[in-house]
């Protein structure tokens, strides 16, 4: 497995012509999602193949480590990787995050508690977070930002 999207504006993103379904393939990536969303799952361990760039590998490692329930702020995760002035650029490796919910980039968060840009739309990271047991109080305040390590 590789890439996971959100449908755009309803609709399911078109698969490349050369792509066959084959429902046995994600067996194991459906399981685990299923059991993500029935609250019996907090840290994935299905197998995936990442490609990107360094800088961007680092931060999506980065993100794998932010622990079920908990937010960080852009800032933190630029610090963690070695580029402490780096937000932005860790903002456009979240954006291009191939594996959302699996590589939890929902779970990243403006340094004043601001819900910033996601995939999915921000009422979907807000029900994300909230699923997690994230309530508007504790996104909010940016007291609570980078206490997941």
């Amino acid at each position: 497995m590789h890439a996971l999207s959100f449908p755009v504006d309803g609709d399911a993103i078109p698969a490349d012509t050369a792509w066959r379904e084959n429902p046995d393939s994600f067996a194991d990536a459906r399981r685990e999602l299923d059991a993500y969303f029935e609250k019996k799952l907090e840290r994935f361990t299905v197998s995936y193949l990442l490609k990107g760039s360094q800088f961007q590998l680092s931060v999506w490692r980065a993100l794998s480590s932010i622990p079920y329930g908990s937010i960080v702020s852009y800032g933190e995760i630029a610090k963690r990787v070695g580029k402490p002035k780096g937000a932005q650029a860790v903002g456009m490796a979240n954006h291009a995050n191939p594996l959302p919910i699996i590589i939890p980039c929902h779970r990243v968060i403006g340094a004043d508690g601001s819900m910033v840009g996601f995939g999915g739309g921000i009422d979907l990271k807000l029900w994300l977070l909230s699923h997690e047991g994230i309530t508007p109080g504790q996104i909010c305040s940016p007291g609570q930002l980078g206490f997941a390590f």
